[in-house]
């Protein structure tokens, strides 16, 4: 397990890299649901960040279940990195902004969206070789 209060540079860089990675979050009856995301590792924060829209299951499955658990992994060959904590949903304009501006810096800028909501991972365990 690695210390999210304290990654270790190779840890931060390959955060850093552009990958995709799976967001996994549970429906109401506990059956998982995974997807391909993009999402960003705000280290100063102890936050991932995933853009989406209001309307998306996986909004739905953490506004169903506040407080619920989250998990982001990201493979890259032999190097695999899964960040969980507890996870909400925002729509706080100011939160949501921040979360596209780092999408924008880690893939490309997104498209604009009325409905756009951003999802925040509290991150308190990091597991994985990076």
């Amino acid at each position: 397990m690695i210390d999210p209060t304290d990654v270790p540079a190779p840890v931060a860089a390959f955060l850093a890299e552009r990958h995709l990675a799976t967001l996994t979050t549970l429906r109401p009856d506990g059956s998982p649901h995974v997807v391909a995301v993009g999402f960003t590792w705000d280290a100063a924060a102890g936050l991932v960040r995933i853009i989406t829209f209001a309307p998306s299951k996986k909004a739905r499955n953490l506004w169903a279940a506040p407080g619920s658990r989250a998990a982001v992994s990201q493979v890259d060959g032999g190097r695999w990195l899964t960040l969980e904590g507890p996870a909400t949903v925002t729509d706080d304009p100011e939160r949501v902004a921040e979360a596209v501006r780092r999408y924008a810096e880690r893939y490309r800028q997104p498209g604009e969206r009325d409905d756009r909501v951003a999802i925040e991972i509290r991150v308190d365990r990091i597991l994985g070789r990076a």
